[in-house]
Formats: C-alpha cells, sequence, structure tokens
C-alpha cells in the first residue's frame, strides 16, 4: 500500500507521520554490532513512506529543470542528451521515469575538440591498448570504432596520471563498452598513488584531475586480485572530482567479503573541498542477471564523499559480505549497501528521480547504507523510490540504514520494505 501525502503545516506533518507508522513504518530497534552507534529500524518486510517527511532532523533522452538538491546557489540548470535510452543491448542508462533537473556541474563535458581519438573507423582499431595510452595522456577521449556498438576489452586497468592533464573525459558515444573481461578492474585513479606521480602538497585535497565518464557502458570489471586499492569493481575514483552521465555498469565485482571495501560498479575517495561526487541517468544492474557484487555498495561505495544521484537506476545487485562493519567475532565483514554504501563524517547523500530495487545484502541497507561517524551527515531523496531491497537488519526507513540521529528528508517519495 502507497499513502500520498501533502504536508505543508506542522498538524499535518504529525498526521502524516502517524499515518506512515500506523502503515508499518519506522519500529525502534536495537542497533546490531558492527553498525556504530545505536540507531532506529523497522523490520524487513511491509511498510511504506511517502510525502514530504524529514525524519530525525527539524528519463531520460533528454532531461532539464530546476536544481536537484543538495547545493548553494545552484547554477542554471542543463539539458542532458542520452544516447543510451534504447540501446541494442541491455538495460537502458538511467532510471526512465526520473524527471529532475541537472545542475551544470553534473551535466556532459565538451568533446568538442578532442585530445585523443581511439580507433581508426574499425572495430579492430580500437584497442585495449589503444584506449590505455589515451588516459595515460589524459584530456578529451573519443572513440571512431565504427558505426555499430563496439565492446574493448582490457587485460590490465587504464590508470590516469595525475600530471597529464587536469581533466579526463571518457566519452563512449552510446556505442563504446569497456570490458575488464572478468579479469582485471578497467579504470583507475589516485591522487595519493606516487606511481601515478604526486602534483600537489595536498593529494587528498587537490581539484584535478577531474574524472568524467559519459555515454558509456562498463562490463566484467573484476577488482577482486588488488591488495592495496580495494573495491571499484570497474572504476576507482580517489581524489579531484567524479562524475559519471549516462553510463551503465553490469555484471562487475570486487573483494566478496571484508569490511568497508566496496563498490562494485564505482568506489570514491577524497573529493576537493567535500564538494559531491555525481551519477547521473546511469544504471547499475538494472535486470536480473546484470547486477554487480562485492562485500559492500553493490552499486557504488564511498568514505567521506557527498553524491549526487539523479535519474538513475540500481537494481539487482548485491552486497556480499558477512559481518557488517567493523567485522563481527567470526567473521570476514561486509554485507552492507546493497545498491548504494556510504560511510564517513559530514557528507551529503542526495537522490532524485531515481530507483533503488530488488538489491540484496546480508547485513545492513538493502538499498542504501549510510553512517555518518559523528552523526553530521544527511540523507535528502526526492521524487524518489526505494523497494523491495531485501536481506539484513537494522532499517531506520524502508531500506535504508543509518543512525537515528541522521536526518532523512523524504520529499514526494514511496518508500518500502522488502515483498
Amino acid at each position: 500500500m502507497s499513502i500520498q501525502l501533502r504536508l505543508s503545516s506542522p498538524f499535518a506533518l504529525l498526521l502524516g507521520l502517524v499515518l506512515v507508522n500506523a502503515c508499518g513504518g519506522s519500529a525502534k530497534s536495537e542497533q546490531p554490532e558492527g553498525a556504530g552507534s545505536q540507531g532506529t529500524g523497522s523490520s524487513s518486510s511491509g511498510g511504506t513512506s511517502s510525502g514530504t517527511n524529514p525524519v530525525g532532523s527539524g528519463g531520460n533522452g533528454s532531461s532539464t529543470g530546476g536544481s536537484a538538491g543538495g547545493g548553494e546557489n545552484p547554477e542554471p540548470p542543463v539539458l542532458v542528451d542520452n544516447p543510451l535510452t534504447s540501446p541494442t543491448n541491455g538495460p537502458p542508462a538511467g532510471y526512465p521515469e526520473g524527471k529532475c533537473p541537472i545542475p551544470a556541474e553534473g551535466g556532459l563535458e565538451d568533446i568538442s575538440s578532442p585530445t585523443t581519438i581511439v580507433g581508426a573507423g574499425t572495430p579492430d582499431s580500437c584497442t585495449g591498448d589503444a584506449f590505455i595510452e589515451a588516459v595515460a595522456q589524459g584530456g578529451v577521449i573519443t572513440f571512431n570504432c565504427g558505426a555499430d556498438p563496439h565492446t574493448i576489452v582490457l587485460d590490465r586497468p587504464a590508470k590516469v596520471f595525475n600530471d597529464a592533464a587536469e581533466i579526463v573525459v571518457i566519452d563512449g558515444g552510446g556505442l563504446v563498452t569497456l570490458s575488464g573481461g572478468g579479469k582485471t578492474r578497467i579504470l583507475y585513479m589516485n591522487t595519493c598513488d606516487e606511481a601515478q606521480v604526486w602534483t600537489t602538497a595536498s593529494c587528498d585535497n587537490q581539484d584535478h584531475p577531474r574524472l568524467t565518464v559519459q555515454n558509456i557502458t562498463f562490463v566484467d570489471g573484476n577488482s577482486k586480485s588488488e591488495t592495496k586499492n580495494e573495491g571499484g569493481g570497474a572504476i576507482y575514483a580517489s581524489g579531484g572530482r567524479f562524475k559519471a552521465v549516462n553510463t551503465r555498469f553490469f555484471n562487475n565485482v570486487c573483494a566478496d567479503v571484508g569490511p568497508d571495501l566496496g563498490g562494485a560498479g564505482i568506489r570514491v575517495f577524497q573529493q576537493f573541498e567535500g564538494k559531491p561526487a555525481y551519477v547521473v541517468n546511469s544504471t547499475f544492474g538494472g535486470k536480473e542477471g546484470l547486477g554487480n557484487e562485492c562485500s559492500n555498495g553493490g552499486g557504488i561505495s564511498s568514505i567521506g564523499v557527498s553524491w549526487q544521484i539523479i535519474n538513475s537506476l540500481f537494481s539487482h545487485n548485491k552486497a556480499t559480505g558477512m559481518g557488517a562493519n567493523p567485522a563481527q567475532a567470526g567473521t570476514p565483514g561486509g554485507g552492507s549497501g546493497g545498491g548504494i554504501y556510504n560511510d564517513g563524517n559530514k557528507m551529503t547523500l542526495t537522490l532524485c528521480g531515481t530507483m533503488i530495487e530488488n538489491n540484496q545484502v546480508q547485513a545492513h541497507g538493502g538499498g542504501i547504507f549510510f553512517i555518518s561517524n559523528n552523526k553530521t551527515g544527511d540523507v535528502v531523496i526526492k521524487d524518489s523510490t526505494i523497494r523491495n531491497n531485501c536481506g539484513g537488519t537494522w532499517y531506520k526507513e524502508p531500506g535504508v540504514s543509518t543512525h537515528d540521529e541522521t536526518p532523512i528528508q523524504v520529499t514526494n517519495s514511496t518508500l518500502m520494505n522488502c515483498e
């Protein structure tokens, strides 16, 4: 059952909260071991929440409109054309029902003057080596692999060199798929990795490189062999800025177990001045058999990072670890955040026009696991649906695991537990 509430007065707000709780919403529970300080939750079945509900605090084709929320003095929105709304294979990029506006910072990057064009017009000319070399040189990268969709299989990760260029834009034109072949991570950036060249005295807080992936698909990335910078089955991005626009992530994996590590699709750290990473018009999984899997964060994972997730879809992803974080005695740890794993201190997770459904966990947060350790973070959910995300315990809101003190602002959205 879904309850649509328009709450515009204190009395209406009180009435709305009563109605939501009466229909199986949040009920207090003891916080489980391995999830920080005490929180509240509901069981993993039954219940809905929709309307405007500040809890714990006093599509696509083309998208445009006002700000998606979560920022101060936002720039005017931009038009984002999406070439992956009707792909020849696999689900489209993004949530088709998502109609939220795209802030300028979250829009497509200009590719009119590419630094490197990978390929010479034929599929055979678009090789993994050519792509890896293009990423090492930085700048704007496009592809000319012919008129048909083409998959480039890598035998090692493409790595960004921090001194090569201040921007790295990888644009697949809606035709290119990058594959790890089930053996390797696909893309790596780390401003604090000396092997990729240190360029500032504050590698953990610098404004470049600014990495954007757009109009492209990532499949079969695998970072299980990584022992230093774990997680990030398809993409690992630490430092500078990161953005994914009109992207798809299918069947990417990272380590099966372990606390904190995660992000089968994307793993992000250390964004400049705490600015958000963007995921716009993007799909993680989207269909049974295409989901991404990792110990935590089947779709995305981060520590200390704010996110703006707009008009996107997370479905059929899995958090495969066991024992949560820190790992409970006798367990390897992990298993939280079927769709999204967000850990850290002061940070904001903003969803707009986004669907999170049919994800699975072993520990907590079938849809979203959001832990602000110093209780200064918050979650904003607008024009979105979170439903039927199964497994685990410690739910403050249906599908969402977080501390009781963490504000969750829900506007014109529906949250439903596992059915």
